[in-house]
């Protein structure tokens, strides 16, 4: 499809653009585009320097304050504290219009917090170096001030560097928001977001508008085939959505995509309008108008590192601790139906990877293709009571404990299904490729819900992607319990 030009208002600044291209960001400098490792890296880059200030805060203080010298050790507890009281507040999270004066109560808050505890820690443990409430009000207000200075130096930094090194953006929607949203981000370069595309419909041809003097035509992008071709030509890094991508002709797919590539993802809405804010996110806004990052849960590397190593030690505990049911289970196997105890099957995994699932077999299939194309087994007649037996009990999916050890699978995700079923559901069920942004797993939120064997796959996707959008590791923990009070029902499948 031939990209079609809208124009801009208010950007008289800027190069004109040709409309039936998308020209390269200015910091490219012709190098190739950043790999998804290098833009976690840039992030970090971004975040390191505030991280240091808010470290370096509590130390500072300390040694300005406290009338006693500390250990270093207890001097790195209380910077790590306050890092992470800071970032559990959202306070290291990447805002549009970032301001210290916003932030100040936030921050004289916790650092009270933080000051009180250490008071009270002290006067148990460590009496001769107890701290009384003179010097808690200094050591506080002045530890704020610091972290309030440091922050304040940073964000304007920050700034120079975002008019210098702007970062390629999209943005999605039409209509007066998106032009207005287009316009204060050429207009206000110190965002840091370079606009290089329109995503929306293409207009007709005779409702085009004409393009001034004034005006830069910007490439509109009708396709998601177009939209991926500009994200990877332009590096874009940021997406600026004009109303939610549930309301947005083909939103859930675009925010997929952009999501896939490393984007980050805002949400711009005009005076008015009426948008949730998840919990922590502290309000925002773009030129006046109302702002917030759009997240889907797969992208909290913290998070998600500490997932990854809590399966592994659960897998490890749990191969030891089954080791002898799963040898009864291999023994009864072999006795009733031969060799071959395991069953090995592809399935598909995170961001669409294959891989091979473990199962003890139950059925032995009569020849591959039934194997990959055949939806569901339960009521078939060759099956051997052990078989039945230990489908009903789920004991036949103990061998993909060794998955989750390997990394192929979590303990808690959406069920990995066989690549014919894969692509047949995409096509048919709304959603369902989504699912495959976080690592399958043994259970997970459809499964507990009764969503198993031969049930609704249009439920079970929209459970699994509920469970990513609103993942944490209670959650998991949650699914966990409920999957463990499931198998005294035998529902097995």
């Amino acid at each position: 499809m031939t990209m079609e030009s809208a124009p801009v208002p208010g950007a008289g600044q800027a190069t004109a653009v040709q409309a039936h291209t998308v020209h390269p960001p200015r910091r490219s400098g012709g190098r190739p585009q950043a790999q998804r490792g290098e833009r976690r890296a840039v992030r970090c880059g971004r975040l390191a320097p505030l991280l240091c200030v808010d470290a370096l805060a509590p130390a500072v203080t300390f040694a300005l304050v406290v009338p006693v010298a500390w250990p270093w050790l207890l001097v790195a507890v209380q910077a790590l504290a306050q890092v992470l009281l800071l970032a559990q507040r959202g306070l290291h999270r990447m805002r549009l219009s970032p301001s210290v004066l916003s932030e100040l109560p936030a921050l004289l808050g916790l650092t009270l917090l933080q000051w009180y505890v250490t008071m009270e820690v002290l006067d148990v443990w460590a009496p001769q170096q107890a701290i009384g409430w003179t010097v808690l009000a200094y050591g506080a207000g002045t530890q704020t001030a610091l972290t309030c200075a440091g922050r304040a130096a940073v964000y304007r930094a920050r700034r120079r560097a975002a008019v210098r090194r702007p970062l390629s953006t999209l943005v999605v929607g039409q209509g007066s928001l998106a032009r207005q949203v287009t316009a204060a981000l050429y207009d206000h370069p110190a965002y840091g977001l370079r606009p290089v595309g329109l995503v929306a419909a293409p207009p007709a041809g005779d409702e085009e508008q004409a393009t001034g003097s004034d005006q830069v035509p910007l490439p509109v992008l009708g396709s998601a085939q177009e939209v991926g071709r500009a994200v990877v030509q332009n590096s874009v890094r940021h997406a600026v959505f004009t109303a939610p991508p549930e309301a947005t002709p083909d939103g859930a797919a675009l925010f997929a995509l952009l999501t896939g590539h490393g984007c980050r993802v805002w949400l711009v809405t005009g005076p008015g309008a009426v948008a949730g804010r998840a919990a922590g996110d502290r309000p925002d806004h773009l030129w006046g108008l109302t702002a917030q990052p759009l997240r889907d849960g797969t992208h909290r590397l913290l998070g998600h590192g500490v997932k990854r190593a809590v399966d592994a030690v659960l897998a490890a505990v749990g191969l030891l601790l089954a080791a002898p049911v799963m040898a009864a289970c291999a023994l009864a196997v072999r006795l009733s139906d031969g060799p071959g105890v395991i069953f090995r099957q592809e399935r598909i995994g995170r961001h669409g990877r294959p891989f091979v699932l473990l199962k003890f077999r139950t059925l032995r299939p009569a020849d591959p293709q039934e194997s990959a194309t055949r939806w569901n087994v339960a009521s078939d007649g060759r099956m051997s009571r052990v078989g039945r037996v230990l489908r009903r009990t789920s004991l036949d999916e103990l061998p993909q404990l060794w998955n989750v050890w390997r990394g192929d699978m979590s303990m808690v995700g959406p069920r990995p299904e066989r690549p014919f079923f894969v692509a047949q559901f995409s096509r048919t069920h709304p959603g369902y490729q989504a699912r495959h942004r976080m690592p399958v797993g043994i259970t997970g939120l459809a499964q507990v819900n009764g969503l198993r064997g031969d049930t609704s796959i249009e439920e079970r996707a929209r459970f699994d992607n509920r469970y990513i959008e609103t993942w944490s590791l209670w959650q998991d923990a949650c699914v966990l319990a409920r999957t463990a009070g499931s198998l005294f029902r035998l529902g097995g499948s």
